[in-house]
């Protein structure tokens, strides 16, 4: 059952690190990924460093670290206001159900809001279904199909 009152959302801190690590472990097993340990470093430094774009946020439950978020904000052609993008969601699997998935991605909004951002997107894997429950209660689906080349 959901407790989205329970659930306490703030950004990322210096010392969150040992707290963040599993979470974002979590997100990569999710995703069947690994990631190099320079990759994981470049992108905590990213996470705290105010002059990027780059944010990150941490969901507590009872004290307990139990999710994450991440998210850049970005320029648009389409509008004057920056776009926001949710780049990772991740709420660990003892607490999903909680609400915490949906805190987190309203404290994006609340974000979006403050900073005067036109949009908050994201993607989401086809099979991720159970998070798509959500994301089609609290978003619209942009109908857009996504194309990519990795170099």
């Amino acid at each position: 059952m959901s407790d989205q009152a329970a659930v306490i959302v703030r950004p990322l801190e210096a010392g969150d690190h040992d707290v963040w690590d599993p979470l974002w472990q979590g997100y990569l097993t999710f995703y069947e990924t690994q990631l190099p340990d320079q990759v994981r470093a470049v992108t905590w430094s990213r996470l705290l460093d105010p002059a990027e774009p780059m944010k990150g946020a941490l969901a507590l439950r009872d004290g307990r670290a139990i999710g994450i978020v991440h998210h850049i904000r970005h320029r648009s052609c389409w509008t004057v206001g920056d776009y926001i993008y949710l780049q990772d969601l991740f709420v660990a699997e003892t607490a999903r159900g909680t609400g915490a998935g949906r805190v987190l991605i309203d404290h994006v909004y609340a974000h979006a809001r403050a900073t005067g951002a036109s949009r908050v997107h994201w993607l989401t894997h086809e099979t991720n279904k159970d998070a798509m429950k959500l994301y089609d209660r609290i978003a619209d689906r942009s109908g857009f199909v996504q194309y990519r080349k990795i170099f």
